[in-house]
């Protein structure tokens, strides 16, 4: 695997540490997402202490790690969703008020509104944001013809199957434009079909917008097969325990996971995710 690792983990500089309790790494040269002095407790126990972060531009990022060390608590941290108790996330330097995120929801039957047409789901952030109707269907029909979408969206989303309703909510989170994507687990609840269609269309989504994405993932083929980086999380007090590039070139298809390089990532991630859930 070549280049440099794209994702920087800062030492926490207010607390003593063990030798291997965070890996250094080169500096990103395009930084995004910066995360600095995040801790978050939940009943009196520590779940992030100090913890400091840097995520490169134009990158799809998965995080993996043990179950309950918090992956998706960490990203909606990031995202606004869930309070820190301390710290802060930047995105170019500025304040999460002043960026234009995109956030699609594990439950998309909870995530989409039910009373709305598929469509005016699709709609709905750029409405919030002011947007004039005229703009709102100029940009509806982009995704439309983007996703070669072959249903109906003017019927509810509890009328669409689920990889359907999955579609609209990833529609609605790109509507805006936004200047980075949060994804937490979007695929876990669709079949394997289902689930290998919206791979693709998630790499198309990327090559054709460069979106920063951070990926949340339970499934580690998954991980490694969407990511540039795979950020592995240990068990809580949840530190770094290893960051691991995966270099494949997009598009990436089927016999990708089968390649020399995809096992070896993989086989890596699985290494160090094991000698975390054994601690």
């Amino acid at each position: 695997m070549s280049g440099a690792l794209p994702i920087t983990a800062v030492p926490p500089q207010a607390l003593p540490i063990e030798p291997d309790s965070v890996l250094t790494l080169r500096p990103a040269p395009k930084t995004h997402v910066t995360v600095r002095g995040l801790s978050k407790s939940f009943a009196g126990k520590p779940l992030y202490s100090n913890f400091n972060l840097d995520l490169p531009r134009g990158k799809i990022v998965s995080i993996f790690g043990p179950n309950g060390c918090g992956k998706s608590t960490l990203i909606n941290m990031v995202a606004g969703l869930l309070p820190m108790d301390a710290g802060e996330a930047l995105f170019d330097g500025k304040k999460l008020s002043d960026t234009v995120i995109g956030y699609v929801f594990q439950n998309y039957r909870e995530a989409l509104f039910p009373w709305k047409r598929a469509i005016d789901n699709i709609k709905y952030p750029l409405q919030l944001a002011g947007r004039s109707k005229a703009e709102c269907a100029s940009r509806a029909d982009e995704l439309i013809a983007s996703f070669d979408i072959r249903f109906d969206l003017q019927r509810y989303p509890y009328e669409l199957s689920g990889g359907q309703q999955q579609l609209v909510s990833i529609m609605r989170a790109l509507a805006p434009h936004p200047e980075v994507l949060f994804l937490d687990e979007p695929f876990s609840a669709l079949d394997y079909e289902m689930t290998l269609f919206m791979r693709d269309k998630l790499q198309e989504i990327f090559e054709a917008t460069r979106t920063t994405m951070i990926l949340v993932s339970h499934d580690l083929e998954e991980a490694v097969y969407l990511a540039d980086t795979v950020l592995l999380l240990s068990r809580r007090p949840t530190r770094i325990a290893e960051i691991v590039p995966f270099d494949a070139p997009r598009p990436r298809r089927p016999e990708t996971l089968t390649s020399a390089e995809f096992i070896r990532a993989k086989a890596r991630c699985l290494e160090v995710f094991q000698r975390e859930v054994r601690r």
